[in-house]
């Protein structure tokens, strides 16, 4: 572990986006650096199928969408 230099706009971002996602400020931004790379790598991904694959990974099971919303 060590120390990461940011921006202080950036810092305030993201000290304002752990409240209101209920992380820490460490935590989220972990979660962005973590998903910043998983994007960058899969360019192609959008960030649901990102998100989904993460969660898959940490086998969660995600409820299925029942007929009237799967067409919307």
């Amino acid at each position: 572990m060590g120390i990461v230099k940011i921006d202080d706009e950036l810092h305030a971002d993201v000290r304002r986006a752990s409240g209101a996602m209920c992380r820490s400020i460490n935590a989220q931004a972990e979660y962005w650096i973590r998903i910043g790379m998983l994007a960058e790598a899969n360019p192609a991904l959008s960030f649901a199928q990102i998100m989904r694959m993460q969660l898959a990974a940490a086998n969660v099971r995600l409820p299925e969408l029942g007929p009237e919303l799967a067409a919307a």
